[in-house]
């Protein structure tokens, strides 16, 4: 009883004593990042957007329409030719075998040609004098047409055997830049299989699909901005065809853009975002607002994106975001961040989740 009695003295004095004193208070002693914040901007959407590419607006895959083997090759790849310069060249022995087999024939069927033709004459003039007869004068006439036949068909075989040639001999059909050799010496051609590619510098266009939900907006000879992606540079250019047709385009519709001349550095090859401008609505029910951030504040985890805003006792919160289209250097936003939300657009620290901050 003694020891019981002992024990609840104790914890009587420790309640006590533990009452009596101040309570601890906690300091919060991470360091302050120094940023600089911002608002979405809003605005109305007026143009749409679409990827594209840009290529040569005169540009050919030279093939040929025989087979045999390449003999020679005399470009190459950056290479300048003029208009008729002689690319390829594709072995063609047996070709010049039947042109000189067609040229003999031609040979012989001239001088059939010519002596049927004197005999014609000859008996014409004998005929008119009563000195040959009907039956004479019509077997020399069929010999005559005859021979007149079989010269043509010789010359008609040499134009086809010098078509023959020309598939074996490939020339620029303009002038312009080698961009694309696809065979070496020696390599087996196929009729249809790509050989060489040329195309005309300095002279470009952008090639667009635009899905069936926005292509109705889109006229021809519309003014349109074309932002290389690589380069980050806005160019302009003009709407030229405007497809009717998915039919071959996986329900994509094609449109071509013709770009104005520019001094931005272009390659064929480079992708592009085309912002198709739209009639704005002026129904205020109907109208879409978009927000807009730069994109070089996003923050991107694998497939994620998102933006720091700032929370509670100015800390910075890591917003995930769903984000749409490209307007130029900004990015729309679908949801995650309101128009009157602020985000942060630099540090002078590092950022993390829960990183205290100091608005500057």
């Amino acid at each position: 009883m003694k020891k019981i009695l002992n024990i609840i003295a104790i914890v009587t004095l420790i309640f006590t004593s533990s009452c009596g004193k101040e309570k601890a208070t906690v300091v919060d002693n991470r360091p302050t990042v120094n940023v600089k914040v911002n608002t979405p901007s809003s605005k109305s959407s007026t143009f749409i957007t679409a990827s594209g590419k840009i290529e040569a607006v005169q540009n050919a895959n030279l093939s040929t329409r025989m087979m045999g083997i390449v003999d020679n090759i005399y470009v190459n790849v950056g290479n300048k030719v003029s208009k008729g310069q002689l690319l390829l060249s594709i072995n063609s022995a047996d070709i010049s075998a039947q042109k000189a087999q067609v040229s003999a024939s031609i040979t012989e069927a001239t001088v059939a040609f010519n002596n049927a033709e004197k005999d014609y004459n000859r008996f014409t003039t004998l005929f008119k004098e009563n000195s040959a007869s009907q039956k004479e004068m019509d077997d020399i006439s069929a010999n005559y047409e005859m021979s007149k036949a079989r010269l043509e068909a010789a010359n008609q075989m040499k134009n086809q055997v010098n078509a023959q040639l020309s598939y074996s001999n490939i020339t620029a059909p303009f002038s312009g830049v080698i961009t694309g050799k696809f065979v070496n010496k020696g390599d087996m051609a196929n009729p249809g299989m790509p050989l060489i590619s040329i195309e005309t510098p300095d002279n470009y266009q952008v090639t667009s699909m635009v899905p069936e939900s926005e292509i109705t907006s889109i006229k021809t000879g519309t003014i349109v901005n074309v932002l290389v992606k690589s380069t980050n540079k806005l160019i302009t250019g003009k709407v030229t065809e405007v497809s009717t047709s998915t039919k071959n385009t996986g329900g994509q519709y094609f449109v071509k853009v013709v770009l104005d001349k520019t001094d931005v550095k272009l390659l064929s090859g480079m992708y592009t975002s085309v912002q198709f401008p739209i009639e704005k609505i002026t129904n205020s029910k109907n109208e879409t607002s978009l927000v807009l951030i730069p994109e070089n504040v996003l923050i991107h985890q694998g497939q994620l994106s998102g933006v720091y805003t700032i929370g509670n006792e100015n800390v910075a919160i890591l917003r995930w975001l769903r984000i749409g289209k490209t307007f130029g250097n900004q990015v729309e936003i679908l949801s995650g961040l309101s128009a009157d939300e602020q985000y942060i657009v630099s540090a002078d620290g590092k950022l993390y989740n829960g990183a205290k901050v100091s608005i500057q």
